[in-house]
């Protein structure tokens, strides 16, 4: 499998992965007493997806050079 590929995939599991933890976080704040722990929660797949996003949005722009230092 293709690295490209497989950070991609990553990538749209960890946000599967964020969306149900803030998910579980706004259930989790309509209680009486919101544990401090699960608005933690969220940062734990945040870091890692902010990670292969912005790998994600260098490709085109390094591709792009990697093509302009090979015509030359």
């Amino acid at each position: 499998m293709n690295w490209n590929l497989r950070i991609r995939q990553v990538h749209r599991w960890l946000s599967i992965a964020f969306t149900a933890a803030v998910v579980l976080n706004i259930v989790f704040m309509v209680r009486k007493e919101p544990a401090v722990w699960v608005g933690f929660l969220a940062l734990v797949p945040l870091i890692p997806l902010l990670l292969t996003g912005l790998y994600m949005f260098v490709q085109p722009y390094a591709a792009r050079g990697r093509s302009r230092a090979a015509e030359s």
